[in-house]
């Protein structure tokens, strides 16, 4: 028989994947451990260990699969083959369909009579105290993207206005937003992505308490601190405008002690996503509530009260250590809206997880 972890590795599917089809009764190991609840799977349960993932991989929704497999090692393959079929027609007509919205924005785009003005200038030079800039950057680098299809958002937002200069990074799945003051701007507001290896060569840069000169010369950004200096190319892309993105209904909010939180989400349930959206793969869980009086709930799997909000957990221990803060502020509106962590102190640094739907 295989472990939860051999059928894991031979079959292409996680082990927290595993665990969530052992669950939705798809497939069910062929003896659980009564004292440890260690899985394990018979040799022959490889087979639809692999033919899971390939249905999962082609985006088959849950419910046909179970028919699949059901009928996959029987005589009369009819239903097997309409199903299979019927995916594919989906998938296909989905395509089309795509393919002529695309075509119609690809077109919008390209007459459009008012091309986005750029916002950023030919030179622009500031001063920032060297901690504020710190911060700001290690409280938004968690949520830059490393996806070489989006290279517009592998960066870092330097968006420079009056005496403030707002940082702000986004994979899409996740964004973070952090300020810090300046001086010695007087120009109008400037913009401009930092590649992230540039943006960790500045914050190696930031050691000491005095303040730091930023420059910013056509698509060339420097820092100099003292006698060491560093600069580089920007990336020659607009980054989304992330004003619109962070303008959320006022939701519940609710104070967590961070270290306690955490501690939860670490030791707590969890449950494997089926969205397949974050690196192609599923990913763990954690599903939270805010109860009437303020407190926060990490649930088990058998609750499923409608106010549930379910996050990749990863993401949201990223979101917690970069408050740095004892405290930080949960705010939660409806579990289809983007959770954002605050600190109680400064709510211009905050971070925004996108929720993730509940297979049913």
């Amino acid at each position: 028989m295989r472990s939860i972890g051999e059928m894991a590795r031979d079959g292409g599917l996680s082990v927290s994947a595993l665990r969530f089809y052992d669950r939705a009764g798809v497939l069910v190991p062929a003896w659980v451990d009564p004292v440890s609840g260690y899985r394990w799977y018979e040799p022959e349960q490889l087979e639809e260990a692999r033919l899971l993932a390939r249905l999962r991989r082609a985006g088959m929704p849950l419910a046909d699969i179970r028919l699949v497999l059901a009928g996959w090692a029987g005589a009369d393959t009819d239903l097997v083959r309409g199903l299979l079929d019927a995916h594919l027609r989906r998938l296909e007509l989905g395509l089309s369909d795509a393919r002529s919205e695309f075509s119609t924005l690809r077109a919008l785009l390209d007459h459009r009579e008012n091309p986005m003005t750029s916002l950023r200038t030919a030179a622009a030079r500031l001063s920032v105290p060297a901690p504020e800039l710190a911060a700001a950057l290690d409280a938004v680098r968690f949520a830059a993207s490393t996806d070489a299809e989006l290279p517009m958002l592998g960066g870092i937002l330097f968006d420079i206005e009056g005496e403030e200069l707002h940082v702000v990074a986004t994979d899409r799945f996740r964004m973070a937003v952090a300020q810090a003051r300046t001086t010695e701007h007087g120009g109008p507001r400037t913009q401009v992505v930092v590649p992230l290896p540039l943006a960790d060569a500045m914050r190696a840069l930031l050691t000491g308490e005095e303040a730091v000169q930023l420059a910013v010369d056509d698509d060339r950004v420097t820092l100099e601190t003292g006698n060491r200096q560093t600069a580089g190319q920007s990336l020659g892309h607009e980054f989304p405008d992330y004003r619109r993105l962070v303008h959320l209904p006022a939701g519940r909010r609710a104070h967590v002690d961070t270290a306690t939180f955490r501690q939860a989400l670490e030791t707590g349930p969890v449950r494997a996503s089926e969205t397949r959206e974050q690196d192609g793969e599923p990913y763990d869980l954690s599903v939270f509530r805010v109860t009437e009086n303020g407190s926060v709930i990490v649930c088990d799997d058998g609750d499923d009260d409608q106010n549930n909000v379910a996050v990749n957990r990863e993401f949201l221990l990223h979101a917690l250590t970069a408050g740095a803060r004892d405290e930080l502020i949960l705010e939660l509106g409806a579990p289809t809206a983007p959770l954002a962590i605050r600190r109680p102190d400064d709510e211009g640094a905050f971070s925004l997880l996108m929720p993730v739907r509940l297979e049913s």
